[in-house]
This record gives structure tokens, C-alpha cells and sequence, in this order.
């Protein structure tokens, strides 16, 4: 195993998604698949209104594929039992994702699933995730980042797992608000656990393969996404992508880092917290509009200034989290 194969795993990602673009966006428009965007919304919105969503089905199945093909290459020709449950929640989640896009853009109903319908969908995948890790003796145990300090959560472990994972995924699904906005943040945080997973697991290569080839499904995906966008992931990826990096976090026993590397999914979700808990008990909003990224949108920055400084501060939270990950080992 070389810096060549994990190359390799990023080009043929990145090529399935911008091969895959030109196909599907067309198919999506012919379909009326265009995005509706909510009057609440800020105002420089509604010229997005109809741009073809639910392209997060060309990034999974670019990962899918990707995945597959270059760890049964370097398996020769098993995946292991961490790329079928990386899978399971990509391909679970963003079914629940595409659905809610379904309801949304076909039915015409703008909020799509109820919360409890996707948080019934959403947890059913996560209990399927838990059984498959129990079969195979996994560790119930987290550490504490920086330290060599960790502690047994034993029955309790199963709901950690729940939460994390249905949480990630509407967190990272709150971050999907701008062009651009979760496809980089996303990159960089993939990117950063595709590191960690090679230097903590440098003899099992699957969890770092899969890692990059979300990196390149979403390089290509920029390359329509970016401002201004021709295509929207819609929660069939947002869902998808969060799912995976929970996922990925959990396997590597990393599970409380995901809060610092993914820093701006944290930030994103906090924002729409305080501002619905604000706004029952005083009537005053602390944000202009949540989640944060229309806050500063509000206050007069250009999308394109918004979306380039979370990336920024994303690295940030990536450097750190390698770097704490790192100096505790």
C-alpha cells in the first residue's frame, strides 16, 4: 500500500462524480426535480428556486462504487465487515434523505418527512449498525482526546452509538444551506479522518479508502456545486455524509473527536439550538436567522464569503483535532 493507491481511490471518485453530472442534472430537470426554497429563507434565495437537488444520489453512488472496487482491489477481493457497515448507514441514511427529497419536490410537500418519521428511519438504521458491531466483539469503551483516558460505557454504549449517529447526520444536514457550504466543510472533514485513520490503522486500509473516496465523490460534486450552483445534494446526501463520518468516527474509536473535527457541523447545530430556546423563553432571537450560516448572509456577506470562510474554519478544526488525535498517541 502506497500514497499512489490512495491517489488512485481520490481520481476515480472525483471522475465517477463529473462523469456521472452531466448525466443526472439533465435527467433531474427533465424529471422537475428542481429545489423549493422556503419564503422564510432569505431573500437572495429565491433565484435558486428549481435548481435540480437530490445529486447526492451521483455522490453515493460514486463512493459506493469507488469504495468497493478499490478495496476488493487491495483486499483482493474482500471488503471487511467496516466498508459493509459504511454502506449500511450511506446507503440507509441517504434512502431516508432521498425519500424526504421525494415528498418534498414530487409531492410538493416542502417540509417532506415528518421528524419522526425520518428519526424512526434514521434510528432503525443505527440499531442495524450497533448489531453488526456487537457480532464482531467491538470494543464499548471511548477516549477522551489529548489522554490516555477512556472509560467502559457497557449497556449505555448502544444509545451513544444512536445518538451520535442520528445527530451527526442532522447536523450535517443543518450545514447544507449555501453553495458549496457542506461539499467543502465535508472534504476537509473526510479528508482529516482519512489521515487519522491511516496513521491509527496503517494495516487495515479500508476505513482511510473509504474516507477518499468521499473526498473525491465531493471534489467532483464541487465542480457543479460551487457558486453558482447547477445541482443540490438535497438531504439524500446531507443525511448520507453525516451518517458516514459518524460512522467512520465510531469504527476508529474516535467517537468524541467528530465533535472537534467536525467543529462546524457543532457550531451550525448550537446556533439553531440557542436561537429556538432564545426565542421560546425571552421572545428574542441571538441570530439574525439559524442556522449560522444565514446569520452572516443577514449581515451583508456575500455567499461566496460565507462558504470560503467555514472552509477556513473548518481546516482549523481538522488541524486541531489531527493534531490532539496525534499527540495523544
Amino acid at each position: 500500500m502506497n500514497e499512489y493507491t490512495f491517489l488512485i481511490t481520490v481520481a476515480i471518485a472525483f471522475l465517477i462524480t463529473v462523469l456521472l453530472s452531466p448525466i443526472l442534472i439533465p435527467f433531474l430537470k427533465r424529471l422537475k426535480f428542481g429545489q423549493s426554497i422556503r419564503e422564510e429563507g432569505p431573500k437572495s434565495h429565491q433565484k435558486k428556486s428549481g435548481t435540480p437537488t437530490m445529486g447526492g444520489v451521483m455522490i453515493i453512488l460514486s463512493i459506493t462504487i469507488t469504495s468497493i472496487i478499490v478495496v476488493s482491489r487491495v483486499n483482493q477481493g474482500e471488503l471487511g465487515y467496516e466498508i459493509y457497515l459504511l454502506l449500511l448507514v450511506l446507503i440507509g441514511f441517504g434512502l431516508v434523505g432521498f425519500l424526504d427529497d421525494f415528498i418534498k419536490v414530487v409531492l410538493k410537500r416542502n417540509l417532506g418527512l415528518t421528524s419522526k418519521q425520518k428519526l424512526f428511519g434514521q434510528i432503525v438504521i443505527a440499531i442495524i449498525f450497533y448489531v453488526v458491531l456487537l457480532q464482531h466483539n467491538f470494543s464499548t469503551s471511548i477516549e477522551i482526546p489529548g489522554t490516555s483516558i477512556s472509560f467502559d460505557l457497557g449497556w449505555f454504549y448502544p444509545v451513544f452509538i444512536i445518538v451520535m449517529l442520528v445527530g451527526a447526520s442532522n447536523a450535517v444536514n443543518l450545514t447544507d444551506g449555501l453553495d458549496g457550504l457542506l461539499a467543502g466543510t465535508a472534504v476537509v472533514a473526510f479528508g482529516a479522518f482519512a489521515i487519522l485513520a491511516w496513521y491509527s490503522m496503517p494495516d487495515i486500509v479500508n476505513i482511510t479508502l473509504f474516507s477518499l473516496s468521499v473526498v473525491g465523490s465531493l471534489l467532483g460534486f464541487l465542480v457543479f456545486n460551487a457558486h453558482p450552483a447547477k445541482v443540490f445534494m438535497g438531504d439524500t446526501g446531507s443525511l448520507a455524509l453525516g451518517g458516514a463520518i459518524a460512522a467512520i468516527a465510531i469504527l476508529l474509536k474516535m467517537e468524541i473527536l467528530l465533535v472537534i473535527i467536525g467543529g462546524i457541523f457543532v457550531l451550525e447545530t448550537l446556533s439553531v439550538m440557542i436561537q429556538v430556546i432564545s426565542f421560546k423563553t425571552t421572545g428574542k432571537r441571538i441570530f439574525l436567522m439559524s442556522p449560522l450560516h444565514h446569520h452572516y448572509e443577514l449581515k451583508g456577506w456575500s455567499e461566496w464569503r460565507v462558504v470560503t470562510t467555514f472552509w477556513a474554519v473548518g481546516i482549523l478544526f481538522a488541524v486541531l483535532g489531527i493534531y490532539i488525535e496525534v499527540l495523544s498517541s
